[in-house]
């Protein structure tokens, strides 16, 4: 049978306002009595009925997540970041997958609505036609990684200096031959790809500034392996291979390492996140290092902020860190 607060008010010899006040850590009553309180309910095995306090109090203590899919290892570091917060300040998370398609997004924004009290957005759709969608829902929005305006709170890193960044530091380190690997590009036009085109403008920007003579091959195809098959590494002309995520650099390096070439004398591999399981990799990657659980710290604090104070936290860009591995 169900323990309620009224069985342990009982127990306690107190009123069931007063046991309330003690399982919310509110103030008006005193330490002793609290600290009994608390003991009889673990006691107990108390559990709270989330559905009655989300009646009494007005919201679902839910937080909704839209995100692309799972495959990649930064959205889940991102998404248990995102838990643990909602957790701590009392918030469940339902998690919802787009698929990376602009449809099944506002399927999933149409799923939530009514279940959440707001939403983490990691928006594959853009424009007029979808901010006017997205205005008419009277729960608080954040948007991370993909912008979508300024009418939306934006929690993410510079982009493209991050990325001007990493290739400064190629050449640095004598490379002048450079080949751009993100199929994300293939959708430019078609959906909100905001990440990876800035990543794109940093890379051409940072060839730019270092007076790199030779044009880059840019790579957009899903199959960006087959495409590495057409080509031949030379042992006297170094090669930088930049991907946009770490899981194109690994895939790139597991490749190079069947083929025999040599990393990073013949060439050089170059990723972009700095996923957790690098450090399990040889030669270590050279990176840029996401501060992506920082990310979806931040955005559950603003978006609770906003949800019971009404106000977001304001989040500046936040900073990012060349991961000087030996790939490179």
């Amino acid at each position: 049978m169900k323990v309620t607060i009224k069985d342990i008010a009982t127990i306690c010899g107190v009123s069931a306002g007063t046991v309330d006040r003690a399982l919310n850590n509110r103030t008006g009553i005193s330490e002793k009595t609290k600290k009994k309180i608390l003991e009889v309910a673990k006691e107990m095995n108390y559990q709270p009925d989330y559905t009655a306090r989300s009646l009494v109090m007005g919201k679902t203590m839910t937080i909704g997540v839209i995100l692309f899919d799972l495959y990649n290892r930064s959205f889940a570091q991102l998404l248990n970041a995102i838990e643990v917060k909602a957790r701590e300040l009392g918030y469940f998370v339902n998690i919802t997958l787009s698929d990376k398609k602009p449809e099944s997004e506002i399927d999933c924004i149409n799923y939530l609505k009514g279940k959440v009290d707001g939403v983490i957005l990691f928006s594959v759709n853009k424009g007029e036609q979808f901010e006017s969608y997205l205005s008419k829902f009277d729960i608080p929005i954040i948007t991370i990684f993909n912008y979508v305006s300024e009418k939306w709170e934006y929690i993410g890193i510079r982009e493209r200096q991050a990325m001007k960044d990493a290739i400064d530091y190629i050449v640095g380190k004598g490379y002048q031959k450079f080949i751009y690997i993100s199929p994300p590009l293939a959708y430019i036009g078609k959906s909100n790809i905001y990440t990876q085109e800035e990543r794109l403008n940093g890379f051409y920007e940072g060839l730019e500034i270092n007076g790199i003579q030779s044009k880059p091959l840019i790579i957009k195809n899903i199959e960006y392996i087959e495409e590495l098959e057409n080509i031949t590494f030379s042992k006297n002309e170094k090669v930088a291979v930049v991907c946009s995520t770490d899981l194109y650099a690994l895939k790139v390096m597991h490749y190079l390492k069947k083929q025999g070439v040599n990393i990073p004398e013949q060439v050089g591999v170059m990723g972009f996140d700095d996923i957790d399981i690098l450090e399990y990799v040889t030669p270590r990657l050279t990176t840029v290092k996401y501060p992506i659980e920082e990310i979806g710290r931040r955005a559950i604090e603003s978006i609770v902020n906003k949800i019971e104070h009404g106000d977001f936290v304001s989040t500046p860009l936040l900073d990012y860190e060349i991961i000087k591995g030996e790939s490179i």
